[in-house]
């Protein structure tokens, strides 16, 4: 892991933030590497407010949008809302029908099935609202590219709206409206939304056009939240403000399918970390195994015992998971090493009896292995279905469109996506697409970074210091925890290996006559290096760990060397 410092910020920028907010240096330099250079800037940082969400209006197609939702809701139309089954899916699809029937009694919901539907709008889903005599269809997360789909239902008699964030390609389905603020005509000031996030603008734009203050919508906010974490986007601008309010409903006043999650755990206070590691797999696991609609379910629940009981189901769902992506992770390495595909420019494995609903984590572990661009296969129908995901810094999605001669479709972003190939072209994609890989890749991008906000010493690690750093959350994609590096530190000679197979790194770390407990997850290895008072220089994050009752400082270790 090659450890990159962030450039100092502009001295004179630093000084008088400092000077303007009462802060020391440490602080002022993190907020300048963020973009925040004035009180102002900083005001809006820490204080967000629903007052800074855009005007929904600034979206294409939005008022086409609202205007044909509410010719149904006063015309008493029946109205479907689909969305895809992950996370963002299932939640956008939640949130939209939880609104839309506070108003009607005629919504329905549907997910498709990942095993004999697929990804995206399916003629399944069209036929279902055709047979029952729905005219209406929103479609959430998906949709950007189903031009066919869309056409197809225009002939059954159902209009459709798409609400979608994925990158559309050179032609705009023929829908009443498509909201997307990666459309190249949408002049919306944030293109990172989550499909939830865009569902969401919607509802904003519904109220607003009733003349009803955005407040009114914070109950429909610990949806977004979910979404935002779980979709890995833009942990900035409206994101930001979105997951800060969307994390007080969750620990406040969560709906009943989400507090039945929480329950599992011993937690306080649900930081975007835990919505993320903890709340989101939970939701995936019902997609990925089983049925997404068990997750609407869960998540539209309003009766607390129903909730506690399909909130039960979905933990065995995401148990049996988390057996089968092991599983599939330990043959997917095997297959590589015995292939000798080891000094590869990419990773690309294949195997007709993998769980399709699994193969997106297991590309992501690979990735986290042998840190390179990853496309893992298995039969799906007629075809192989695939994830793909990248590293760092490299262009997955304009790779794949590189090897589109290969691909009989495929959809996602920079750093994941995912396609389907016919089965006897496999050996020809998985050829093309190394050799793209090979041309494309540069060497910095093969080996994993660590980047570093700050080095610090230890004395300047105080309780003040950490009740600022609290305020940067909620943290994510450009908005990272900070990390900052200490050099020549020394470990008291109490270090050692814990967990059950003593993978983990326990240390007592001091310098400049401070002393800080630390853990390094994953570290174990490295025990040897703290050894026999020799100094070291570490990288890690500083956290709140509290014992008994007890709350303290500790350090997180992301690596030592």
């Amino acid at each position: 892991m090659i450890w990159q410092t962030n450039s100092p910020p502009n001295e004179k920028v630093i000084s008088k933030l400092m000077a303007d907010l009462g802060v020391d240096k440490a602080i002022a330099s993190l907020l300048v590497q963020r973009g925040i250079q004035t009180f102002e800037d900083a005001k809006t940082f820490f204080r967000p407010s629903l007052e800074q969400l855009h005007d929904p209006m600034l979206m294409a197609d939005m008022h086409k949008a609202i205007d044909r939702i509410t010719t149904a809701l006063n015309d008493n139309e029946a109205i479907i809302v689909f969305g895809d089954y992950d996370v963002d899916g299932t939640t956008a699809v939640s949130l939209m029908a939880t609104y839309l029937g506070n108003r009607t009694d005629k919504v329905t919901t549907y997910i498709p099935d990942r095993y004999s539907e697929g990804y995206g709008l399916s003629l399944q889903g069209i036929d279902f609202a055709a047979d029952n005599d729905i005219s209406l269809m929103i479609v959430l997360d998906c949709g950007i590219k189903a031009i066919d789909k869309v056409a197809y239902a225009k002939n059954k008699g159902i209009d459709i709206i798409i609400c979608d964030h994925h990158t559309p390609g050179e032609t705009i389905p023929n829908a009443v409206a498509v909201l997307d603020p990666k459309r190249k005509d949408c002049s919306y000031p944030f293109k990172d939304l989550c499909g939830c996030g865009v569902g969401f603008k919607l509802i904003q734009g519904i109220e607003q056009s009733e003349g009803r203050p955005a407040e009114g919508m914070m109950p429909y906010l610990d949806l977004v939240a979910v979404a935002i974490g779980a979709d890995i986007v833009s942990m900035t601008d409206e994101n930001r403000v979105m997951t800060h309010f969307g994390l007080q409903q969750i620990n406040t006043d969560p709906r009943p399918g989400l507090k039945a999650i929480m329950a599992t755990f011993q937690l306080n206070n649900f930081s975007n970390s835990d919505v993320v590691f903890k709340i989101a797999p939970r939701i995936n696991a019902a997609g990925r195994m089983e049925q997404g609609n068990f997750a609407v379910d869960l998540l539209m629940a309003r009766d607390h015992k129903r909730a506690k009981e399909l909130a039960k189901q979905i933990e065995t769902y995401n148990t049996d998971r988390r057996v089968l992506d092991r599983e599939i992770t330990e043959a997917a390495l095997t297959q590589i090493q015995t292939n000798n595909e080891v000094n590869q420019f990419s990773t690309v494995v294949y195997n007709p009896n993998w769980r399709k609903g699994v193969i997106g984590i297991v590309a992501s572990r690979l990735t986290e292995t042998h840190y390179r661009p990853t496309v893992v296969f298995t039969k799906s129908g007629d075809h192989l279905a695939a994830s793909a995901r990248s590293v760092k810094g490299f262009d997955l999605y304009s790779t794949l469109e590189a090897c589109s001669d290969a691909i009989v479709q495929f959809g996602g972003h920079k750093y994941a996506a995912g396609l389907t190939i016919r089965e006897d072209q496999y050996d020809y994609f998985k050829s093309r697409f190394e050799n793209e890989v090979a041309k494309r890749i540069t060497e910095a991008q093969r080996v994993p970074t660590l980047r570093i906000d700050l080095a610090l010493d230890f004395s300047e690690i105080s309780p003040k210091f950490f009740r600022i750093l609290e305020q940067f959350a909620p943290f994510g994609p450009d908005n990272m925890t900070p990390v900052f590096m200490s050099k020549s530190v020394r470990d008291t000679g109490f270090g050692k290996r814990v967990g059950a197979n003593e993978d983990h790194l326990k240390l007592n770390l001091q310098q400049s006559g401070q002393l800080f407990p630390a853990i390094g997850f994953g570290l174990g290895a490295k025990l040897e290096q703290t050894q026999n008072n020799a100094p070291f220089d570490v990288a890690y994050t500083v956290e709140q760990n509290e014992w008994h009752g007890n709350t303290s400082l500790q350090l997180k270790l992301k690596d030592l060397k």
